[in-house]
């Protein structure tokens, strides 16, 4: 999401937070670890080619993600979301697979807002040491990524470049702008590897090995579409569709 949406979205949970507003109706994230979900991330131990393909030997034997949890209003159609995660010494490999209906996708600027299309979220935080500093990776259908670090709300947002987001190997099935909206049933595939040097631009990053853990979420969205839907891995226990509540995040766990 753009700039000025994710500040509206993270300044009232902020400010209660603080106790500077108070709302009966938000509850505290759940106190036992258990009611949070865990995911073990393979390592992967042959090449992986990031083309979208959810069915190549490499990806047959991951366990998927299957994000289920809505925020808001559940909607009409409900798309199966499955998302699948593995790793090595230089990236982490992420793969979204999502059976849909009414799937828009026009935005192709780097950093545009994209979750307003047909959009595929991955949140992480990657320092064990500070689990509520994290960065957002969303991209739309048709494979446009938008990416921050967070360290504070509101005040300590940094937007990753266009050269360094192209660090980032995206495919996707999709063209890259769909438009007309796709009315009937299509799957949809988005893939992608990171760069753990990206990613050590910004944070002081814990890496993937064995025992290693981080917090994540995994998030389905396509606000101005017309199915609009917020759906995700962790529950986000918050009374509005607002995906940037890391406290709400759940554990991937480094194999």
């Amino acid at each position: 999401m753009n700039l000025i949406n994710y500040l509206l979205l993270i300044i009232l949970p902020v400010f209660y937070a603080a106790g500077i507003v108070t709302n009966p109706k938000i509850k505290a994230a759940p106190m036992n670890v258990n009611e949070f979900p865990v995911y073990k991330v393979e390592r992967l131990k042959k090449k992986l080619k990031i083309n979208a393909d959810w069915n190549k030997a490499q990806w047959k034997k991951i366990e998927p993600i299957r994000i289920t949890n809505y925020m808001g209003k559940v909607s009409a159609f409900q798309p199966e979301v499955q998302s699948k995660m593995m790793y090595n010494d230089t990236h982490v490999y992420v793969i979204f697979q999502v059976k849909d209906r009414l799937v828009r996708s026009i935005v192709t600027e780097y950093n545009g807002n994209v979750s307003s299309d047909s959009c595929v979220e991955f949140f992480f935080s990657p320092d064990e040491k500070f689990p509520l500093k994290y960065f957002n990776l969303e991209v739309n259908a048709g494979g446009t990524p938008l990416m921050f670090y967070i360290e504070k709300p509101m005040t300590e947002l940094k937007k990753l470049t266009k050269d360094e987001l192209k660090e980032i190997h995206i495919a996707h099935s999709l063209p890259e702008t769909v438009d007309p909206e796709i009315a009937g049933p299509v799957t949809w595939t988005i893939e992608y590897s990171i760069p753990l040097s990206l990613l050590s631009k910004y944070s002081n990053l814990t890496r993937p090995a064995k025992g290693v853990n981080w917090k994540a979420n995994f998030y389905k969205t396509g606000s101005r579409t017309s199915n609009p839907n917020y759906i995700t891995w962790a529950v986000v226990d918050f009374p509005r569709p607002n995906f940037h509540l890391p406290q709400f995040f759940g554990t991937i766990q480094f194999q």
